[in-house]
């Protein structure tokens, strides 16, 4: 069964690194989102029982505990096999999560970017390590044990010890699940277009290069596998049994349904996109329009590859699969980046931190 993605994308800041099409607005124009959002659920014809839910953003942790659960009753299908909110650290009280449990939230990913004050500081963030901890134990307290941190590789003024720091806060907190993700620099995040323009602002003079980014990054895999937290996909660690089971089915081209602004769906033969646009969103649910924004039949064989090949279980190749992209396949054997173990195709060590590059030539094949 397919899993259900709402976009939340508000927030208390804009981070420096953040490149989402999220933002800081009134709590008048987060009810007016809230109410479209509900409007559009209600209107879709739910023809199966969803199986996860995840709630991103944006900090959805703003909504308010009466909202959220009027929210998530628009969802059939609660109590979900597993339901996900992300939240910004540093304002999770215990009644908070006993709402959040309540209303089906079995999952919380926290979006921490670093244990280090000085790292946070420069993002925007505003918590400490100690709030962090202090979150992990009220949502552990009130029941919800599968919690995600997100950290960075790659953030100004990061060196090889102050990574080794919120590593160690990860060990210490005993958390089932880490994701690690190296800083994309670009054009739609603030500190990005710092960078690329040679600009001083955020500490990009002393953001890591590409190779100190990898560096950091084959780090955290022997750091977190050593403790237990295994890699199942390019930027995903978990102890075994406790993967993301909604962002799996991303990964392994199951269909899932995504509401709100931004937000993408696919069928399992089409992908849809929402209308980026918060304002946008709402004015289109008003006037009873649809809020998609773009429809295009999916590019299955090409997806299947890119998406299958991030997980280390890597992907099975059809025949068809492998004759199609035989040539593509074959460099990436000679080169060290793919391995092939009967029909199973995976990245090596040395390809996953080159996996875009490998990304690229499948699509464009």
């Amino acid at each position: 069964m397919a899993g259900v993605y709402l976009s939340y994308p508000f927030c208390g800041q804009k981070c420096t690194y953040c490149n989402f099409a999220s933002g800081v607005a009134p709590r008048s124009v987060e009810r007016e989102y809230l109410a479209a959002l509900i409007e559009e659920l209600r209107a879709y014809c739910w023809r199966w029982r969803p199986e996860t839910v995840y709630l991103g953003g944006g900090s959805p942790d703003r909504i308010e505990p009466g909202a959220l659960d009027h929210l998530l009753a628009a969802v059939p299908g609660r109590p979900w096999q597993e339901g996900t909110l992300e939240a910004a650290p540093g304002r999770i009280t215990a009644e908070k999560a006993h709402a959040w449990r309540r209303a089906g939230i079995t999952r919380v990913s926290l979006g921490v970017q670093s244990f280090v004050q000085s790292e946070i500081l420069r993002t925007g963030r505003r918590h400490t390590a100690p709030q962090v901890a202090a979150d992990v134990a009220t949502l552990q307290a009130t029941g919800i044990r599968s919690i995600n941190i997100d950290l960075i590789a790659g953030l100004p003024g990061q060196t090889f010890a102050s990574w080794r720091e919120s590593l160690d806060w990860v060990e210490r907190l005993g958390v089932d699940h880490v994701s690690v993700y190296m800083l994309e620099v670009d054009e739609h995040s603030r500190l990005g277009r710092e960078i690329l323009r040679g600009g001083s602002r955020f500490g990009a003079p002393e953001a890591p290069d590409e190779d100190m980014i990898a560096d950091l990054y084959e780090l955290a895999v022997e750091r977190l596998e050593r403790t237990g937290l295994l890699r199942y996909e390019i930027s995903n660690f978990a102890r075994p049994g406790r993967q993301s089971l909604h962002n799996l089915k991303y990964w392994r081209l199951e269909p899932y349904a995504g509401f709100g602004a931004g937000a993408h769906s696919f069928d399992g033969v089409r992908r849809s996109w929402n209308v980026e646009s918060p304002a946008e969103y709402v004015g289109r649910i008003r006037r009873g329009l649809s809020p998609a924004a773009q429809e295009e039949p999916a590019r299955l064989d090409e997806e299947r590859l890119f998406l299958g090949l991030r997980l280390r279980e890597g992907l099975s190749l059809a025949p068809e699969l492998r004759r199609r992209f035989q040539a593509p396949i074959a460099r990436f054997l000679e080169a060290g980046l793919v391995e092939l173990s009967g029909d199973v195709l995976r990245l090596t060590r040395r390809g996953v931190l080159l996996s875009n590059e490998v990304f690229q030539e499948f699509i464009q094949t």
